[in-house]
């Protein structure tokens, strides 16, 4: 099931790799439905520093293969109707999508535990959803209305949730925050850690390098994670080696199941040894932005390409229906309901008014030790609290 991605060719042919697949797994079932599949991993995983590795046998039950297909049609959906209200000029500023890269956040999420915390870059909508985040939450946020999760004051870069510590629009600021979450982490003793994520066009950051430095000297429990999408601005490379003295594992961010297993491994790793590198080789429909076409450094085909052959979704759907843990109509269902909540979000978006004028200063502090907050010519506004932020 886990293969290397390449930008145009050595993809291979998704259904027979399947097949294969299907036929080597261990399979139980009850009343002739299988309830759990074991799954052999065929490509391994690339490791630097690493004596051992995560597991390439993987297990997969049944309410797994339903959670985990709903969270990423879930992502693909919202994902989809971001881009058409960003069309019609309901959504405003920059808006990045993350249609293709479903695999890399569900997976990761799959493996985190309650003491643990994820901070990204700008690309948060599907983990805004992950983390607790309804999607008329995540759609409300990105049309700036009150119903948003950030009651429409910070948009498509600046969201949050319980451990979830955003969306930063800064390109790299977010890895040595990171590494602060996880010294927090280390400093209460509560056996936490922090994903620390960041685009394959962040990782020539100088602050990603003293996050680095900082984090391996101290041991703190942050994996870092380099989302290679394949298209920086920066030259590729094996970023899962970047971290030089920091031990690194390659995984393909195509496959659910494999980024699951990586991020076991790597939780257990920091917890215990300290900081690693963990790169998600993926790939990205969309540009990297609304501004960009996407099509101007690669061609049509080879997304189209990558859509039939290497598709998070679909090949994950299709791996389940294989091993017989979900079938075609729980698919259909599936698929319904998603369209139905995702669908009622975006019109709830719509219609949802914006927050008051008076409301646009609330919450600038958690504890204000002033009396009054700066306005344009003198410290003449009163500080209100409205709501406590998520993680105080």
């Amino acid at each position: 099931m886990l293969r290397t991605l390449s930008r145009v060719s050595e993809l291979p042919i998704i259904v027979k790799q399947l097949q294969k697949n299907a036929a080597q797994a261990g399979v139980s079932k009850t009343n002739n439905y299988a309830t759990e599949a074991t799954v052999q991993v065929n490509r391994p995983f690339k490791l630097h520093r690493l004596d051992e590795g995560p597991a390439t046998e993987v297990k997969l039950t049944k309410d797994q293969a339903l959670k985990y297909y709903t969270q990423m049609q879930t992502i693909r959906r919202l994902e989809t109707a971001a881009g058409n209200l960003y069309k019609e000029k309901i959504i405003r500023g920059f808006c990045h999508l993350y249609s293709g890269q479903e695999a890399c956040a569900v997976g990761m999420k799959a493996a985190m535990r309650d003491v643990d915390n994820i901070i990204s870059a700008y690309r948060v909508h599907g983990w805004t959803y992950l983390m607790g985040v309804s999607p008329s939450g995540v759609l409300a946020e990105l049309t700036g209305v009150q119903g948003g999760c950030a009651r429409g004051k910070g948009g498509s870069m600046h969201m949050y949730a319980p451990n979830f510590y955003g969306g930063n629009g800064i390109v790299g600021a977010q890895v040595p925050l990171g590494a602060g979450v996880g010294l927090a982490c280390k400093y209460k003793g509560n056996g936490g850690m922090c994903l620390a994520l960041y685009g394959d066009g962040a990782a020539n950051q100088g602050q990603v390098f003293e996050a680095y430095n900082m984090a391996y000297l101290w041991k703190l429990p942050v994996i870092f994670v380099c989302e290679n999408n394949n298209y920086a601005c920066s030259c590729n490379t094996d970023y899962y080696t970047r971290g030089d003295a920091l031990p690194g594992i390659w995984v393909d961010g195509m496959d659910v199941l494999a980024v699951r297993s990586a991020t076991e491994f790597a939780i257990n790793y920091v917890n215990t040894h300290g900081p690693l590198v963990m790169e998600t080789n993926t790939y990205r429909y969309s540009g990297h932005s609304m501004s960009d076409p996407g099509t101007s450094y690669r061609t049509r085909e080879e997304i189209q390409e990558v859509r039939q052959k290497r598709d998070p979704i679909t090949s994950f759907k299709e791996l389940c229906i294989e091993l017989g843990l979900i079938t075609t109509d729980e698919v259909k269902a599936i698929d319904l309901k998603v369209r139905k909540e995702v669908d009622e979000a975006t019109a709830f978006a719509k219609s949802d008014a914006e927050l008051g004028v008076s409301h646009l200063w609330t919450d600038v502090y958690s504890n204000n030790l002033e009396p009054k907050l700066r306005g344009t010519i003198a410290y003449d506004i009163d500080h209100i609290q409205e709501r406590k932020g998520v993680n105080h």
